[in-house]
């Protein structure tokens, strides 16, 4: 696992101090510089996911990764593990995320975030707007609702934030559940307790949550996402309990 750190790491500092700077310094179209900046962090994901694999640290299972392939997503996923973003982000080329602000401080992790246009997560209302803008725009935004890694025996707790973009929007919603297969790098848990055998994690890109079922004329915003947060919650601790066992 050391060297699979090791590697991640290397290979972050080449792209920052080589790939960004050039992309920055050549690709004078914003737009076009974007997409680059995403294809070349999804790609720099897929190699570490390779890494892992052939390192047999873990296997990896996507099912229904062609519902991905379309435009205008608001794609939800639950949040068990530390490489929960990177296998996600690893099999969408042009993904929009939603980030914390603090990367954009942090001089490591600055080039890449501005580069792929990430949207920051300290915008308050407007944030809510920029994320159905994005989607609206043909984009596939992906969140984690949980906002951090649910701890092993927790109840699983959502913020409200995912439904409130999906409530507003009228999005409907494109569900992936997670699961790890023994429990690996998961909150608090020590990043070189390596299962034996290896994690063996699986994405299940489900059907499509229609939005319009949690909405009422004689309803305000407010109650819609109440509604949709809680069956959320149990949509995806579904998921968290089905690894469990």
């Amino acid at each position: 696992m050391a060297l699979a750190y090791s590697s991640f790491g290397a290979g972050g500092l080449m792209i920052l101090l080589v790939a960004f700077p050039l992309l920055r310094l050549f690709v004078r179209d914003p737009h076009y510089r974007k997409l680059l900046a995403r294809q070349l962090i999804q790609r720099s994901f897929a190699l570490f996911v390779v890494l892992l694999r052939v390192l047999g640290i873990m296997t990896c299972n996507v099912q229904g990764l062609e519902r991905l392939n379309r435009r205008g997503l608001l794609i939800l996923a639950n949040h068990p593990t530390l490489l929960d973003v990177v296998i996600l982000i690893a099999h969408l080329p042009d993904a929009d995320c939603v980030v914390k602000a603090a990367l954009l401080r942090n001089p490591f992790t600055y080039g890449p975030v501005s580069a792929a246009g990430y949207l920051m997560n300290d915008d308050g209302p407007g944030l809510v707007e920029d994320c159905i803008v994005a989607v609206q725009n043909g984009g596939r935004l992906v969140i984690f609702p949980e906002g951090t890694r649910t701890r092993r025996n927790e109840p699983m707790r959502l913020q409200r934030g995912a439904a409130n973009i999906a409530v507003r929007g009228g999005l409907d919603i494109t569900p992936v559940r997670i699961t790890c297969e023994p429990m690996f790098l998961g909150k608090g848990e020590k990043w070189y307790h390596v299962p034996l055998h290896g994690a063996r994690y699986t994405l299940r890109v489900c059907d499509d949550i229609p939005v319009r079922q949690f909405l009422s004329q004689n309803d305000e915003e407010t109650v819609a996402v109440r509604r949709l947060t809680e069956y959320l919650t149990r949509y995806f601790s579904g998921a968290q309990a089905s690894a469990a066992t």
